[in-house]
């Protein structure tokens, strides 16, 4: 009976520390699932982050681009203006200079035609006047 009463015993203390293997593989199985659930989640917060941070730094070279883009648009403007600016002030002088070309033409035609009233007419053919005067 001795022998019967040691087998329980060596078989319930088999079965104790089958059942107390069991519930550590069972932790240690829940502690390696937590652990890489809370790695899969600390990943994708890293994710999350670097992709924020690449956004937030595209939306900022975006913005220094329209800012760029907007000082050489309010540059070449300006340039076009002072350009459209000189091209008027070159045209201006230009119908000065005509006009006063003009003007001093029309002086010098009036001085000429003035002249030309009070000299005396050209001899046409050796006759006086363009006329015979009896030289029969």
């Amino acid at each position: 009976m001795n022998i019967q009463l040691e087998k329980m015993k060596q078989k319930q203390e088999r079965e104790r520390r089958k059942r107390i293997a069991e519930e550590k593989h069972k932790e240690w199985v829940q502690k390696k699932t937590e652990e890489e659930r809370r790695e899969r989640k600390r990943k994708l917060s890293k994710e999350m982050a670097e992709k924020a941070t690449r956004e937030l730094e595209k939306m900022q070279l975006q913005e220094k681009a329209e800012v760029k883009y907007k000082e050489w648009l309010k540059k070449k403007r300006a340039e076009e203006a002072e350009r459209k600016k000189k091209e008027k002030e070159k045209e201006k002088e230009r119908e000065a200079e005509l006009q006063e070309k003009k003007t001093r033409s029309e002086k010098i035609f009036k001085e000429w035609l003035q002249n030309a009233r009070n000299k005396p007419r050209p001899v046409l053919n050796g006759f006086p006047h363009g006329k015979s005067t009896g030289l029969y």
